[in-house]
């Protein structure tokens, strides 16, 4: 810190109003200013960084959506300290860095709760390359995550993750990292419709996962039969789900991927158990913002936010196209060992206006309702070689076309484990104690 002048010792303010020789009105006016700026230099120095340059949003680029950031505020529940390098500190700006020591954070054999449709090498994938990326912040470094200390933050404690398959596997995640810190006659793990919940029971906490893809009440709700092409939500039925979330301490929100189902969404202004439905068709964008502003009014109706924390999970990029990176046409995720290098990638298959609204909506309520938001899109989007891509369990036989045809059947919206979406819940951890 530069030290500020000082001026000679033998000259003092007194002195200086002397040779001036200041008329009695100047001179009372210069008392009275100089009082004033002494009782309320603080209320003053606040004023004129409202209108400082330095004070306003930078310019951001075009080829990625406006980062949501939020003011600082009394610090937030479950935080214990900062990082070293403060709030200059952009997490989510970073690059990938091969890690053979560190990485991957624990064996696939060894997290027994791993759905079939993520454990990608018992499933055949003949290379674990994926496996050995470690994200690395330009700014700072990520605390490694510590399981023990999660594990004690959550004594007594709800951790809640909302939303679909993907927050599904962010919340996989999250009991991997945790599970072998406990010993077996001490865990369970037990699902039941919608709810599914994993319970450390010498710390009495619990990590939960919620199936609620468009957080709104809708026609895929069903836990297990869900795959509906004609979806549609019902405008004001936070609740139908919001009453299952009630008494969390933590809870992980996202939603993204069910809305992409066209330019349009149909919403239901009454009740599904009506004979005649009264449906209307807006914007996906406009039905986007019905679901976050809902979300946000639950939460804020609901939840007592000096003692929990809300996190939101921004949308999963998918890598369904392979011209979007600059190969040929008519190939996907499928054979795909090495990233994408381009440090402006942006996919077709992510809206930018969809994160647009999530972004303004935050942005807007940022005040009323903290809630910290993981952007984790532009990360993943360098990741084409970490989707389960073939090397899942099928649910329904493979046709010899599709046999013959790898590409037709690859899966290029989830993702292996071990892999991204522990980086994910690194996010979430040093969030949740550094914010």
């Amino acid at each position: 810190m530069k030290a500020s002048h000082i001026p000679p010792s033998n000259i003092s303010y007194v002195s200086v109003v002397r040779k001036i020789k200041l008329s009695p009105f100047l001179y009372t006016l210069f008392i009275f200013l100089f009082l004033f700026a002494y009782l309320y230099e603080e209320e003053l120095a606040q004023l004129v960084g409202q209108f400082s340059p330095s004070s306003q949003f930078s310019r951001v680029d075009a080829k990625q959506p406006a980062p949501v950031r939020l003011e600082k505020r009394e610090k937030l529940p479950f935080v214990i300290d900062e990082l070293d390098d403060g709030e200059s500190c952009n997490l989510f700006s970073g690059k990938w860095v091969r890690d053979e020591l560190t990485r991957p954070l624990y064996q696939e054999a060894d997290c027994p709760y791993i759905q079939p449709q993520l454990t990608c090498l018992e499933r055949g994938r003949p290379e674990k390359d994926y496996q050995f990326w470690r994200w690395q912040p330009f700014e700072c470094d990520l605390p490694s995550f510590n399981a023990t200390m999660m594990l004690e933050a959550l004594r007594g404690k709800r951790m809640l993750y909302v939303g679909d398959s993907l927050n599904r596997g962010q919340f996989t995640s999250m009991v991997c990292l945790l599970q072998s810190a406990i010993p077996s006659h001490a865990k369970s793990f037990v699902k039941n419709g919608s709810l599914t919940v994993f319970t450390a029971m010498d710390y009495n906490a619990t990590v939960e996962f919620y199936w609620a893809p468009f957080l709104l009440e809708s026609n895929s709700d069903d836990a297990i039969v869900h795959r509906i092409s004609d979806r549609m939500v019902r405008r004001d039925s936070i609740n139908t789900h919001g009453d299952h979330w009630k008494g969390r301490d933590i809870i992980v929100f996202n939603s993204y991927l069910w809305w992409m189902t066209g330019l349009e969404m149909k919403i239901l202004e009454g009740s599904f158990k009506d004979e005649e439905k009264q449906i209307v068709k807006v914007s996906t964008e406009d039905a986007y913002s019905i679901a976050i502003n809902s979300m946000l009014g639950w939460v804020n109706r609901t939840m007592d936010l000096t003692k929990t924390r809300v996190f939101f999970t921004s949308m999963s990029p998918t890598h369904g196209k392979s011209q979007d990176w600059g190969a040929a046409p008519g190939g996907n995720c499928y054979n795909q060992t090495t990233m994408i290098e381009d440090p402006n990638y942006w996919g077709s298959d992510s809206r930018k206006s969809i994160m647009r609204v999530i972004s303004d909506i935050l942005q807007e309520h940022q005040d009323d309702v903290p809630v910290t938001f993981l952007n984790i899109t532009q990360l993943s989007a360098y990741r084409k070689d970490a989707h389960t891509a073939i090397y899942k369990k099928q649910w329904n036989p493979l046709t010899p076309e599709q046999i013959a045809n790898p590409v037709s059947y690859a899966d290029c919206v989830h993702w292996c484990m071990p892999g991204l979406q522990d980086t994910w819940n690194e996010l979430l951890f040093t969030k949740l104690f550094y914010a």
